[in-house]
């Protein structure tokens, strides 16, 4: 790995100047990469062929945001040099950097440009078969179809378009559960899953389903062996996630899918936090379903997709009626921009998967050996090998993790899933790995995407590296264990 390992895609950087009335002005967030239009006369597709222009675009040091504001003034500042950019006491002026990749990203322009058409001229339904404003729309939902296919190799008549992750794993876990309910009621899955899979295996334990939480070990892989014992005759369904959102931690897919189709179980897979990301193909890896989400690999919100297996075929109870589209099993008008929109994300998601893999890696360990060189008593949660690099939870002894993200108001950080962020408990998936109660509420996660940039990594790790300092002085337990004191030997008084 070079020092520069993206100067193959140094951006050209034009200036930004402050519009007439007459001309589209944008707001330029080159942080996160987007290019938002906020008046748009004449030929919107124009705009397009602008927005396509900042692909891919890398900061420095020097590149200086100009936010140009609704009233047409431009206020400038170079976050990399100004010194009033300060944490305590200040409104920031501006927007914080994003380090939070696990709970959503940003879109990539490219992936706008293609649904731009869709949101515009081709409006027609994709389900209308009687005219030209179906058949254009129709054409543009199977096109993403394949694309969302070839990337997991799979057969485009096997992917369901879905709302997201969330529904795919309802439909997963509860459509098998259901269909095969008859003659099988058990259902295994982990302790550190998603809520929505543990929410529908325990709405499936209401209906007169077993299930097996089964526990993971503390670098947060499970065990093939406790998998094969808990497998029975009565098992029909098997959900383990591919990477974790919390803790990024890689689980062996392809060795759970041989099990699995050795028992004849079905294996499904929550994939939103690897599709695009890693490679998959669920035919080696004896997969029957995954979901998919959009907003996790730089696609639209509101959009995912459901893979299920055709040959042999898996059965699937559908959870919502309608009209019978998609299969039957996902009843409902498919939002052709938004599907467009997935299907892009998936098409560049494979065209530069091993070149975003580069770098999460590079990235990941740059902060990580900046902040282990300063701090002391800083865990990494989960297996530091089977992991996806560009998600990293760590643990910082003494410090509580919410104060810590205060401290680090100018850069969004999450202390765990956004889905469970406003709960005051400690992570249900730290606690599954065996980590203490204080080190779960000290943890902070760091989410690494496609378009961080070397700079957000040093500023992050810099003010991470400060704020731990600060808040550990004034901590009478860091002190006691600077002093030699076993914290856990005392016997607290309870008032």
């Amino acid at each position: 790995m070079q020092d520069t390992p993206r100067e193959s895609c140094q951006p050209v950087i034009a200036e930004n100047k402050i519009h007439n009335n007459t001309t589209p002005r944008y707001f330029c967030n080159f942080y996160q990469f987007r290019v938002f239009p906020l008046c748009l006369p004449g030929a919107i597709l124009s705009g397009c062929k602008m927005l396509s222009r900042w692909s891919r675009l890398v900061t420095d040091k020097k590149l200086t945001i100009q936010l140009l504001r609704s009233t047409g003034h431009g206020t400038t500042r170079n976050y990399g040099t100004d010194k009033k950019f300060s944490i305590k006491d200040e409104v920031l002026d501006g927007r914080p950097l994003y380090l939070d990749a696990q709970a959503t990203t940003s879109m990539d322009p490219r992936v706008l440009d293609a649904m731009m058409p869709y949101l515009t001229a081709y409006y027609g339904n994709p389900h209308s078969r009687t005219h030209a404003y179906g058949w254009e729309t129709e054409e543009a939902v199977e096109k993403a179809r394949a694309q969302v296919a070839s990337l997991i190799g799979a057969d485009p008549k096997e992917v369901v378009f879905t709302s997201g992750a969330t529904e795919s794993n309802n439909i997963s876990v509860k459509g098998i559960g259901r269909f095969y309910g008859a003659k099988k009621k058990h259902i295994i899955t982990t302790q550190t899953e998603h809520k929505c899979v543990l929410d529908s295996c325990r709405a499936l334990e209401g209906e007169g389903f077993h299930v097996t939480y089964l526990p993971v070990q503390s670098n947060g892989l499970i065990s093939m062996e406790e998998l094969e014992k808990a497998i029975t005759p009565e098992t029909s369904l098997v959900s383990i996630m591919t990477v974790n959102n919390e803790i990024g931690v890689k689980q062996p897919i392809a060795e759970i899918g041989r099990l699995c189709k050795a028992k004849k179980v079905f294996f499904h897979t929550d994939a939103a936090q690897a599709v695009g990301k890693i490679p998959l193909d669920v035919n080696k890896m004896n997969i029957d379903l995954m979901s998919i989400s959009g907003h996790k690999i730089y696609g639209p919100k509101g959009i995912g997709a459901l893979y299920v297996r055709r040959k042999p075929r898996v059965r699937v109870e559908a959870i919502q009626s309608g009209g019978g589209q998609e299969r039957g099993l996902r009843s409902g008008t498919v939002p052709t921009p938004l599907a467009v929109g997935l299907g892009a994300a998936c098409e560049i998601a494979a065209r530069e998967m091993a070149y975003d893999h580069r770098w999460m890696e590079f990235l990941s360990k740059r902060l990580m050996d900046k902040i282990f060189a300063e701090l002391p008593q800083v865990i990494r949660n989960g297996d530091p090998v089977q992991s996806y690099p560009g998600c990293i939870n760590l643990s910082f002894a003494y410090v509580e993790g919410e104060s810590l993200l205060m401290a680090l108001k100018d850069v969004a950080l999450s202390s765990g899933s956004a889905c469970t962020s406003a709960s005051l408990e400690p992570s249900y998936v730290l606690r599954a790995i065996g980590t203490d109660e204080d080190l779960a509420h000290s943890s902070i996660r760091f989410g690494i995407g496609r378009f961080t940039t070397i700079e957000e990594v040093d500023y992050t790790a810099e003010k991470c590296i400060k704020h731990v300092t600060r808040l550990r002085e004034m901590s009478p337990l860091w002190e006691m264990v600077q002093e030699g004191v076993d914290i856990k030997s005392i016997k607290w008084s309870q008032h």
